[in-house]
């Protein structure tokens, strides 16, 4: 089973936040990265730069229209995010809960779907040898 956790940027105005984390946060985030990588649950842990350097994409009456950053709503801004690959619900939730979050932090812990998860007229065929 694979997770996606979802780390939102903290509850502070985006304008106060650094371009870069505290280096506490970073020094533990990348222990904790470590721990998940030897413990060969960790498929991908990647943190994002700030929605200035970012832009939206919103469809409305058929035409796609673009949003530059930066975004105000902070409670709309993913901060970084993991991809785990573990063997349950359970240990998705063992480990989200040894994150090093920050005082008020808040992670949001989403099953990815398999093929398997599909009805079979749905689900991508594979090339058979």
């Amino acid at each position: 089973m694979r997770f996606m956790m979802l780390l939102p940027c903290p509850p502070e105005p985006l304008e106060k936040l650094a371009a870069v984390p505290n280096k506490e946060i970073v020094l533990a985030m990348r222990k904790y990265n470590d721990e998940m990588e030897k413990a060969g649950v960790l498929v991908l842990a990647e943190g994002l730069h700030a929605t200035s350097k970012g832009f939206r994409i919103k469809v409305s009456g058929g035409k796609k229209i673009v949003t530059d950053g930066p975004f105000t709503e902070a409670k709309e801004v993913i901060a970084g995010f993991w991809i785990i690959h573990v063997s349950s619900t359970e240990e998705a939730l063992e480990w989200a809960k040894r994150c090093p979050l920050p005082e008020n932090g808040l992670m949001e812990i989403r099953q990815i779907f398999e093929n398997a998860d599909f009805p079979p007229e749905m689900q991508k065929k594979t090339a058979q040898a």
